[in-house]
């Protein structure tokens, strides 16, 4: 409990100072980690300056959805938190569900910001959710991006509980004489989330010890420093050496790319996509626009996340494509 308490303490501490009282939502669900994120902030946030309110998403993905909602509301208010927001959400589709609703979601945090003049939305991510997200990062081969996981601030997304285990969080609630809400959707192994942590880690901490979770998020932290060092220096190269042309395109000299390392190129490359117009590259568009470079025989364009790369007159030109 003290554990839980320490964490929401220090996140509202380490916030950088508002005028007034300055207003966060929980975003909340009613399960046991959200509930214990807003239980510890409505303790310890209103002696450090902040209010506390919560934001309630009904994907409406289950019968029932909306009543669980309203029981989180309820459980908010009984914690004394003000406003409390219930967002309902239309989840389209089966593939990638957890994606779509995880945009959804994100929608309606924004929504709930702007409806309330709050500075950001506090997530109840742990360092189990933070494990998962790693060891998924690196099935799918994603590099740093991948790897470095979730940050404990987003833009609007705040997570003070990644340090902390999800049992943690669990035991404080217990402790607090207090019962949660199972989402039905943490046992469904329809969803990549759930087998890795239903079935992958625990192979992992059986076949080679404990820690393993503690192991992954700290894998984390260490890459989060290293990749945000390097794009740092590529943001800084990109904006001394890309140029706009007269059609609106972006570019980059050849040669100027040339004398930097791949890891720094590959950002270079990326950030001259998303200023042209697209979106993030993939790792398999990254290595069609480095082959421009690296194998240079007159192929044509690539399409590249919305974007049309091309190798002409000694720059990589990228311009939008849509």
């Amino acid at each position: 409990m003290a554990d839980v308490r320490r964490a929401a303490r220090e996140w509202a501490g380490s916030l950088d100072a508002a005028p007034g009282r300055a207003l966060y939502l929980v975003g909340l669900s009613g399960g046991g980690d959200s509930l214990a994120l807003a239980w510890a902030l409505s303790h310890e946030a209103g002696s450090l300056g902040l209010d506390i309110g919560a934001v309630i998403v009904d994907h409406g993905l289950q019968p029932g959805s909306f009543d669980i909602a309203q029981a989180a509301a309820a459980e908010a208010e009984a914690l004394g938190l003000k406003p409390v927001l219930i967002k309902s959400v239309t989840v389209e589709g089966t593939a990638n569900l957890e994606d779509v609703a995880r945009v959804a979601r994100h929608r309606a945090f924004t929504e709930a910001l702007r409806e309330t003049g709050a500075q950001g939305v506090v997530l109840a991510h742990s360092l189990d959710d933070q494990a998962e997200t790693v060891l998924m990062g690196l099935t799918r081969g994603s590099g740093p991006s991948g790897l470095k996981g979730m940050p404990g601030q987003d833009g609007i997304l705040h997570r003070p509980f990644l340090g902390l285990s999800r049992a943690t969080l669990r035991q404080a609630l217990l402790d607090a004489g207090m019962t949660w809400w199972e989402d039905p959707h943490n046992a469904d192994e329809r969803f990549t989330r759930v087998r890795v942590r239903n079935q992958v880690l625990p192979v992992l901490e059986r076949e080679m010890g404990p820690g393993v979770a503690q192991a992954l998020a700290r894998t984390a932290e260490l890459f989060r420093s290293d990749a945000t060092a390097l794009d740092d220096e590529a943001a800084t190269w990109f904006e001394a050496h890309a140029t706009t042309l007269d059609d609106g395109s972006w570019a980059l000299e050849v040669a100027d790319l040339e004398q930097v390392s791949v890891a720094l190129q590959t950002r270079a490359l990326r950030m001259l996509v998303v200023r042209a117009g697209g979106d993030a590259p993939t790792y398999a568009h990254t290595a069609q626009m480095r082959r421009l470079l690296e194998q240079w025989k007159g192929q044509s364009a690539v399409d590249v996340s919305g974007a049309s790369v091309e190798r002409r007159d000694g720059r990589i030109v990228a311009r939008a494509s849509r």
